[in-house]
């Protein structure tokens, strides 16, 4: 990292003699100035200084500060018209649907086999009818937030939306460079903010719920950026959501042990939860429930507590999709006390939900 210039390091050094002079309104000014030379300073202890050069992208002081433009009135893309015709070979008849204009439960089966079935045929001509967001959440780990991204490119035509916290061990810059390269797939939010488990304030929670936000898709695809494609894996995530009455799609499911407090693989099918690895959700269902639990710090049973709170079926749609989990940086790299604290926090809601 390059130096400072010497006409910087005199401003931050008239700004550190004039806070050590309890001169704070002038300290604002220079501080302001050295925003304007494009450098921050962070202040140390002892009265010392640390300047950081600015990036040369838009970064925006906290999530709750980044504007949304992209809820719409009304039924928001993606929300199923249960009268309109449903995509599969095979698809229910006006008489398969209820009272309420819904699949009844035969109905519902019989669409999700035709899914399946639908999903083992050539996948050339298997297009799936909603658009989609793959949305990363980008808190450090840079090396793999490119591998994961490279895969994307690689594997899907989803879009790729992404909010950088804090630009943690560089990580931020090296989304805006892909965000750059990549135009017509990858779009990028930056702020100030770093994540909660680095000792900042952004939370898992609203973070999530700010890029569901800012989607526009008709799925919205979490996706964590250990994840790594081997091939077309969320194309079988968008088929399973054309089914009327499935909200969510993903990778891998579990279901509660008796009691609550260990849960286990579920396989293919339908299932009570989904994890947040890779898994797809009608963007707006989940905007209806008021997005990922606001109350999740950490990641570690949100996506637990997330999918018992949306209303509707969840789906494993393969048992094995072309997908692989790297490090999961989230967990073993993280501290542990912190780790396990958050986790517990965030399952006491979930048991809650469990015995709704």
């Amino acid at each position: 990292m390059s130096q400072p210039p010497r006409n910087v390091v005199e401003i931050a050094e008239r700004r550190a003699a004039a806070r050590a002079d309890k001169d704070f309104e002038a300290a604002e000014r220079l501080r302001e100035e050295l925003v304007r030379a494009g450098y921050d300073v962070y202040d140390t202890p002892g009265g010392g200084f640390e300047l950081t050069e600015r990036p040369h992208y838009e970064v925006w002081p906290s999530v709750r500060s980044i504007p949304v433009s992209s809820i719409v009135e009304g039924r928001p893309p993606g929300d199923p018209d249960p009268k309109s015709t449903v995509p599969y070979p095979g698809s229910i008849t006006e008489t398969a649907l209820n009272d309420a204009g819904t699949p009844s439960m035969a109905a519902s089966q019989a669409l999700w086999d035709g899914a399946i079935a639908t999903s083992r045929v050539d996948r050339q001509i298997d297009i799936p009818k909603l658009t989609a967001s793959v949305a990363l959440l980008v808190d450090g780990w840079p090396d793999d937030l490119r591998a994961c991204v490279a895969a994307l490119l690689a594997h899907s035509d989803a879009g790729i939306i992404a909010l950088d916290l804090g630009n943690v061990d560089g990580a931020g810059d090296v989304l805006h460079e892909l965000a750059e390269a990549n135009p017509d797939r990858v779009r990028a939010w930056h702020v100030a903010e770093k994540p909660h488990w680095d000792g900042g304030t952004a939370e898992w929670g609203p973070a999530r719920t700010k890029l569901l936000q800012l989607d526009t898709a008709d799925a919205h695809v979490i996706m964590d950026t250990s994840t790594i494609l081997e091939g077309d894996a969320i194309r079988p995530l968008l088929r399973a959501l054309e089914v009327p009455d499935v909200v969510g799609a993903g990778w891998k499911g579990v279901e509660p042990e008796s009691g609550g407090t260990e849960w286990r693989d579920a396989g293919a099918g339908e299932v009570p939860a989904l994890l947040g690895y890779l898994f797809a959700v009608n963007r707006a269902k989940a905007l209806g429930v008021g997005g990922f639990p606001e109350k999740a710090r950490f990641y570690r049973n949100a996506d637990l507590e997330f999918s018992l709170m949306l209303p509707g079926r969840l789906i494993v749609p393969e048992k094995d999709l072309p997908v692989r989990q790297a490090r999961h940086r989230g967990y073993f790299d993280t501290e542990a006390d912190y780790r396990e604290q958050e986790s517990t926090r965030t399952y006491d809601r979930v048991l809650d939900l469990l015995r709704r």
